[in-house]
């Protein structure tokens, strides 16, 4: 049984010193890990905004990493030797560039990760017939649909064609309705609009 766990070792350690090589061999670098349970779900196109939780990792640089830093209000994190850095509106991709050009001055060639660990600026609503009511995090470009989708879906008692959306942009107030019946059966599409973040669905019943 000894023997048996020995070799399973040195083998998992060949196969380790394998890997390495290889990946030595293609002049690739292994890159700073990223734990998955940490980032939200959120898409490439995800813009950040104040609230939103980042995970700020430098590779190879442990004291210009940053596990966590809260956007502020006006928009901006700080982090060391940079200080100041605006990201509200950018991609988590953008933010990656910002920081790694403002690093670049002090670091040479820096190998920045950007990740949302938690959504806090972006949500819509659902209220009303539907299997799950309250807000929903805006982490992709949601229609109407899949906002209901995710709320689990229109009760039995929902009045499918009376749902409509409340809207405030520009400091108006809007209402937009939609017709669940004719959009799942392909007519009228158009009422299927994008979501904007703070959007309410009402779905009476």
């Amino acid at each position: 049984m000894k023997n048996t766990i020995e070799l399973m070792m040195h083998l998992v350690c060949l196969s380790w010193i394998i890997a390495a090589v290889s990946l030595a061999g293609q002049g690739q670098e292994a890159g700073p890990p990223v734990p998955a349970s940490t980032a939200a779900s959120v898409s490439d196109d995800y813009e950040i905004g104040p609230g939103d939780v980042l995970q700020v990792s430098v590779w190879d640089e442990p004291e210009l990493t940053v596990p966590t830093v809260v956007v502020r209000p006006d928009g901006r994190i700080r982090l060391p030797l940079v200080k100041e850095v605006a990201v509200e509106g950018l991609t988590p991709g953008q933010a990656e560039e910002i920081i790694t050009e403002r690093l670049g001055k002090y670091v040479n060639t820096p190998n920045v990760t950007v990740v949302v660990t938690a959504i806090n600026s972006k949500k819509v609503y659902v209220l009303g017939a539907v299997t799950t009511e309250g807000p929903l995090l805006y982490t992709y470009r949601m229609t109407v649909i899949q906002a209901l989708s995710e709320a689990g879906g229109l009760t039995d008692y929902a009045k499918r064609k009376k749902i409509y959306v409340l809207r405030t942009q520009g400091g108006k107030d809007y209402r937009l309705p939609f017709n669940y019946s004719e959009v799942i059966k392909g007519e009228r599409t158009e009422q299927n609009v994008q979501l904007l973040p703070g959007d309410t669905i009402v779905v009476p019943q």
